[in-house]
This record gives structure tokens, sequence and C-alpha cells, in this order.
């Protein structure tokens, strides 16, 4: 085994400057770095799944226009369209779905029962938007402005999954009003339509961003009119994920007058949420490439208002923090998209190695000479007992013997320039010690002469 052993180095030694052995250690090398990197810090995925809702609404909107922004970058973005924001949730919360992200209306989740979720970023205002026909409020002078004038009237509080619905059953909560007070449905936004068109109903629910393709359906309903809360300020205080938005006059369509006066409305936030271990690149793709979508949503928010890290249900992830706080990392900044992460994989890779092999490559030297100063100590050690053995005719074979094994050895010792001299003096003892062999020897010749004469 020690045979082999020292064989093996003598191979390494003999080696060592052979340019093809370079190139395959520098291979090697290369080969378990990128293992490293693939094992303690695996590459984002190329293929992802966000669930939005309806094909009509702007959470649908908003996933298409993502999924061209992350095309570029090769990221494909599969939309998976549902219900709303419950079933959006469901989805996300289920180990055995596929969605990694969704859409999610602030305010509705119970975010107890999802421990493994946060927050990516707080992404548009998502008013609720109460359409009413003045005719069902004449009593009012035609005018809704508090939720109690709603009951015994047709309404659609929202579809089942849906994030209108919790919002509305919050609201009416808040407002002493229960379901049995009204002639409540629980429709689809489309459903909801064609009832107030045909006159079937006195109000609807709708939470949507004033973007959303789905409200233009509404306009040209005649005889409608949108809510304006006079009691917003209440709501916020007592549903703190709600704030309240100022509606201009005409500012969802000049040629329709909608609204038709300045109004408040009262508006969650919509918030992309995805599960707690995400990849942080992809939580850096994600946000650099909503920047330029968000800027064409600027009806009710003010310009660099989100994506934003402000009033969201789940805990905001510790990526999306920093980079809603300081921007994009500067490998990001300066790098396309796959090369900074594969730079920033290896220098996650190569800086803790370093932190390890950096000292204790300043302590190879040192113990490198420790090891040498042991190996030349044994042989002194056994030179000293040769020496003292030296004038014993009887041991006279054995010191000549262990001599030479002592010269073969320290002749295979290799050493640096820097231990020459150790390696130069032990040569010259064992060659004292040599001589001292061949005088004591002489010495015992001479004696046995004597005696024959």
């Amino acid at each position: 085994m020690q045979k082999k052993k020292r064989d093996f180095m003598n191979f390494l030694i003999k080696h060592r400057f052979n340019p093809i052995a370079i190139v395959s250690a520098i291979f090697l090398l290369i080969l378990l770095l990128v293992g490293l990197m693939w094992i303690l810090i695996p590459p984002p995925p190329k293929n992802i799944e966000i669930a939005t809702g309806f094909p009509t609404g702007l959470y649908y909107q908003f996933a298409q226009r993502l999924k061209g922004e992350l095309a570029r970058e090769k990221v494909n973005l599969e939309i998976v369209t549902t219900g709303g924001t419950m079933d959006n949730l469901a989805l996300l919360g289920d180990p055995n779905s596929h969605v990694d992200f969704a859409m999610v209306q602030g305010g509705v989740a119970d975010v107890s029962k999802y421990p493994n979720l946060v927050s990516i970023a707080g992404m548009f205002y998502e008013p609720m938007w109460i359409w009413y026909r003045t005719s069902a409020f004449k009593a009012d002078g035609g005018r809704l402005s508090v939720l109690e004038q709603l009951k015994g009237k047709r309404v659609s509080i929202g579809n089942e999954g849906s994030g209108t619905l919790s919002l509305t059953q919050a609201l009416l909560e808040v407002s002493g009003i229960s379901l049995s007070d009204l002639h409540a449905e629980k429709l689809t936004p489309v459903q909801a339509l064609e009832k107030f068109k045909k006159g079937e109903l006195d109000a609807v629910f709708v939470v949507s961003a004033a973007e959303a393709p789905f409200l233009k359906k509404f306009y040209e309903v005649p005889e409608i009119r949108l809510m304006s809360f006079d009691q917003a300020d209440a709501y916020t205080r007592n549903l703190s994920y709600l704030t309240k938005v100022d509606v201009p006059r005409g500012v969802l369509s000049i040629a329709h007058d909608l609204p038709h006066q300045d109004i408040q409305v009262l508006a969650p936030t919509a918030t992309l949420v995805g599960r707690s271990d995400i990849s942080p690149a992809l939580v850096t793709l994600l946000l650099g490439n909503t920047y330029d979508i968000l800027k064409t949503y600027s009806r009710l928010q003010k310009t660099g208002e989100f994506p934003s890290g402000s009033n969201l249900d789940f805990p905001l992830q510790t990526d999306a923090e920093i980079y809603l706080k300081d921007g994009p990392s500067f490998l990001h900044r300066h790098l396309p998209f796959w090369t900074a992460v594969w730079v920033g994989r290896f220098v996650k890779i190569v800086i803790p190695l370093l932190v390890i092999l950096i000292p204790l490559f300043t302590y190879i030297p040192a113990a490198k000479n420790l090891i040498l100063r042991l190996k030349l100590s044994q042989v002194y050690e056994e030179l000293k007992i040769i020496e003292r053995n030296a004038a014993n005719p009887h041991l006279r074979d054995k010191n000549y013997k262990d001599l030479e094994a002592i010269e073969r050895r320290v002749g295979n010792i290799q050493v640096s320039m820097l231990d020459a001299k150790e390696l130069y003096d032990l040569k010259g003892h064992v060659g004292d010690v040599r001589g001292r062999l061949n005088h004591w020897r002489g010495v015992a010749e001479k004696h046995a002469e004597s005696s024959s004469t």
C-alpha cells in the first residue's frame, strides 16, 4: 500500500509540468465548480407558470405583456386562467400544482394558511368600482354614496373564487350589512354585465384596474353611474389594506364622460405573489421587466409608485426588497440576464472557497516546512544511533546497512530552493557518520593485524 502511494506521488511530481496534465487539471477544476454551482445554487427555471384570472381582466393582460418581455430573455411564461384571487391562492399553495406565481388582490388572503408564500411586489391599484342604475335610487336623487342604500336592491357581488366577492363581503360586513339585506347574486363580470344591460340588476361590484379592457363594456350602458364612497376615509381606517384613490372626472373615458364628476373609490393593491423558494435571479428578472409595463398604468397611480413594497399581505421576498430599494445588482445592470446569472453563481461559489483556501494556503508553507523538519529529525535520530554504535565491531555490518538505507532515503528527498541548505547539511552529516564508521573499521582492521603478528 505504501509503495503504491509512493509511486502515485512520484507520478504526480514527474508530470506536474506536463501541458496535458495542466489542461486536464484545469478542466477537472471547472467541472467541479460547475457541479458545485448546479447543486448549491440551482439556475433559475426557463419555464414558469402564473395564475391570473379571467381572460377579460387586467391580471391576464398584465401576464400577457410580461410573457412577451420574458421571452426576450428566453424564459417561457405559461398563463393559467382562473376564477380570480382565491383560485390563484389555492393553486399557488398547492404543492402538487405547477403554478409558480399568481396575481393576488390585496386584503383577501388568510396569510396564516399560506406560510410558504411571499410577495414579489405590489403592481397596481385595483379600485372597487360600483356601477349603479340611477333609476334604482330615485328616492336618493339618483345618487349612490353609501352602501346602506343597497339594502333591498338587486346586486352582483362577484363570483365564487374571485377577489371581488371577498372584498364585497368585507365592505358589507364592516358596514353592518348582511347578504340577506340584499338580493345578492354571485355572478362573473360577464354575467353581471349582461343582466345589468337587461335591467335585471341595480348595482354591480367590480374590482379592476382602470386600464382593464373589460371596464370599457360598461361605458355604453345607459343611465349608469359610478359610486363615490363618501365614507372612504372611514373604510381605510377599518380595512388597512385599502387605499383611498381620487378619480378625476372623465379619467376612465373622456368620450363617455366617465365618471361624470370627481369621485373617490377604495382600492386594494394587486400583488405578484410567489413561493418562498423562488430563485433570486428570477425575482430580479420579473421586477426588471415590470417597470416598462407599469409605466402605461398611469390613470390612477403616480409615476414610479409601482412596483411597490408597501401595503402587502404576504411578507416581501428578501431579494425583492433589496431590488425595490437599491435597484438591480451591478451584474444585472451591465450584463445580459443569463450571463449575469452564471457570473453571479460563480462568484457565490468562488468567494467562499477563497475565504477558506487563502488562509489555508498561508499555512501550507509552514506545514510543509514542519513535515520536512520532522523527516530530517527522524534521519538525525537514526544517525545518532549509528554514530553511538560506530565503535562496536559486532554492529559494524548493521551500521553500514542502516546507513546505506538512510543515504537512499536522503537522496530521494526533494525540497524547494529555500530548503536546499537543510538538505545539504543533512547530506554532509550523513557523510560525516560514514567517515566515522570507516575510521572505526580501519582501527579495527589495524588492531586485528597487530594481534595476528
